[in-house]
């Protein structure tokens, strides 16, 4: 009681966090229990289609990896050693029984570990639907576009013939309409950090946004609606921090503890492409009039995708984008956060350093992993960052 008095966000944040840690998946069960004929379907915790499930009747459930909470036994036989750490844990949740609720998983095409992880998978548990989602390398709309269309009306398909309801344009005019409200919230939750990041700590914000992993959009927006109101109510004190961007987690999540070592080393972390399936997508996802809302979803991505190291970006140069945000926000550098052997972010990094040294950038990098344990050699690192970049800036 004595906390909730002292922060208003108290109480929303401490159930954000119950359901960020539900490795139990015990808010998923529960759901089973109240609808058991509705499916739930898995996805890697990048971007996915989470309207067009949600159309479907089913529950969208990101599936981050057991982190630091569960150690890699079985998990650890099926992969190399030098491939990155969260398709053992996935493989390890799957084996110890933490997802018998999930009845279908999607891998979205982001690198050859996960379409290895997909047919594995399969082989593993062949009474569940394993979907790969091709997602388009054309951003022609009427290429890229059409192909993608495709792809989610295929899925649909799929899932309907696993007992999934049919898909109807209302039910799916319906979810885009959540799926905008809870981006909506979500961008208001990412300004009020950038603003003021000792009102919202990113540390909080990933916490809150990681709560929705298993929530349908509505149940999401409401909790970050909570969430937002109270954290403006709150009684703040500033430190005397660096603006940074974080960069490269965009899959395999480091542990929270980590991103708090990262606060306490004096870091402000104003932006960053933590859990980036739900901001994959810029901005609200139109429906035009007349226009298919399957198309229009197809469309969103093809035009509205952010620049990211699984996402082709054609004739554009790497790292600009990075740049502009690095000035927009405005930011005083980045730290590079990888997950260890990410191959998408650590072969896309070169090409981000050379866009950040032409623009005179400060930068750090360092590789991590979801179950890594020891953070004080990487604090030393952003400490020492965050005073060189406050004694000397641009000339670090």
């Amino acid at each position: 009681m004595i906390r909730e008095r002292l922060d208003p966000a108290a109480e929303v944040l401490a159930r954000a966090e119950v359901l960020a840690d539900d490795l139990e998946m015990r808010s998923v069960r529960a759901f089973k229990e109240a609808n058991p004929t509705a499916l739930v379907v898995g996805h890697m915790p990048i971007y996915a289609p989470r309207p067009l499930f949600e159309a479907l009747g089913c529950l969208p459930v990101a599936i981050f990896g057991a982190g630091d909470q569960l150690d890699i036994i079985r998990g650890d036989s099926y992969f190399q050693s030098y491939i990155c750490h969260i398709p053992r844990s996935t493989i390890e949740l799957g084996l110890s029984g933490r997802l018998e609720s999930v009845d279908a998983m999607v891998f979205p095409s982001i690198c050859d570990v996960i379409r290895n992880l997909g047919g594995m998978w399969k082989l593993l548990f062949p009474d569940r639907l394993s979907i790969y989602l091709d997602l388009p390398q054309n951003f022609d709309s009427a290429i890229g576009g059409r192909f993608y269309a495709g792809e989610l009306r295929r899925i649909a398909r799929e899932l309907e013939k696993k007992g999934a309801k049919p898909l109807q344009a209302e039910a799916l005019l319906l979810a885009i309409a959540d799926e905008n409200r809870r981006r909506e919230l979500i961008t208001e939750l990412d300004a009020l950090r950038r603003e003021d990041p000792s009102r919202v700590r990113a540390s909080e914000a990933y916490t809150v946004v990681r709560a929705g992993a298993a929530l349908t959009a509505r149940a999401h927006a409401d909790l970050l609606d909570e969430f937002v109101t109270a954290a403006k109510q709150r009684h703040v004190r500033h430190f005397d921090n660096v603006r940074v961007v974080l960069c490269g987690s965009f899959c395999e999540q480091p542990p929270l503890a980590l991103i708090r070592s990262l606060e306490k080393a004096g870091c402000d972390i104003v932006d960053d492409d933590f859990q980036l399936g739900w901001r994959m997508i810029e901005s609200a996802i139109e429906v035009r009039d007349g226009e298919d809302p399957v198309d229009a979803l197809a469309r969103a991505y093809i035009e509205q995708g952010r620049p990211t190291a699984s996402r082709y970006i054609a004739d554009e140069i790497k790292g600009a984008d990075l740049a502009r945000r690095v000035r927009r926000l405005p930011a005083d550098g980045v730290i590079f956060a990888a997950a260890s052997f990410c191959d998408p972010a650590l072969l896309d990094q070169p090409m981000l350093e050379a866009a950040l040294r032409q623009q005179n950038i400060p930068f750090t990098s360092f590789k991590f992993a979801e179950n890594t344990g020891q953070f004080q050699v990487i604090r030393e690192q952003a400490g020492a960052f965050s005073d060189a970049v406050k004694l000397w800036g641009a000339n670090v």
